[in-house]
């Protein structure tokens, strides 16, 4: 199944990603609490939000070159590859985040950790539940509707990314807010 109809590595409009003292203008302080305040796993918020009907649905992984602020974000040459994993966080079967996640080969290979055997368990819970992670700062933008799955995409979407490191291993999450999920938390959107 096609995910995206541009192919991410040559993005016209990558996204533009910002500090919460950055963003201009702000967001309501109901989407910056889920932007920003509260910095604990998505998962765990998500699974609260939905009174444990929470899923994820992997729709695409492998090895592809990053895009140009994913490999900057990095610290890795433009056009390096990496491991790329496309998932649907779920509450209640409805798709409620889009999230992107990515690893650089150079540090992911020989790193021990096998990203390919997550299947439907979140990226999150490992990252977690591993306390050598450390987690950089959030970055949020409006996050461009050609990264997002045709069948929920849509414009001015908010996401965040946030950059989790251990030794040289880097893996960069990216989590896009979708409509449904916005509509489950009860909060208007701008």
């Amino acid at each position: 199944m096609p995910i995206n109809l541009v192919p991410q590595a040559a993005l016209a409009h990558p996204p533009r990603w910002f500090t919460a003292s950055q963003l201009q203008p702000s967001p309501s302080i109901q989407v910056h609490d889920w932007l920003f305040v509260n910095q604990d796993s998505l998962t765990q918020r998500l699974i609260g939000l939905s009174a444990d009907h929470f899923s994820v649905t992997p729709i695409s992984e492998g090895w592809q070159r990053m895009r140009h602020d994913e490999c900057a974000a990095l610290g890795v040459a433009d056009g390096s590859q990496g491991w790329v994993r496309e998932v649907y966080l779920r509450g209640h079967g409805e798709p409620w985040v889009f999230a992107r996640s990515v690893s650089p080969r150079s540090a992911l290979e020989g790193s021990g950790l096998a990203l390919a055997q997550l299947g439907t368990r979140s990226l999150g819970e490992l990252l977690f539940s591993d306390h050598a992670f450390d987690r950089g700062e959030l970055q949020a933008c409006h996050y461009p509707a050609a990264c997002v799955p045709a069948e929920v995409r849509a414009q001015r979407l908010w996401a965040r990314r946030s950059c989790f490191s251990r030794g040289t291993l880097a893996i960069l999450v990216a989590e896009v807010f979708l409509p449904a999920f916005w509509a489950a938390a009860q909060v208007d959107q701008p």
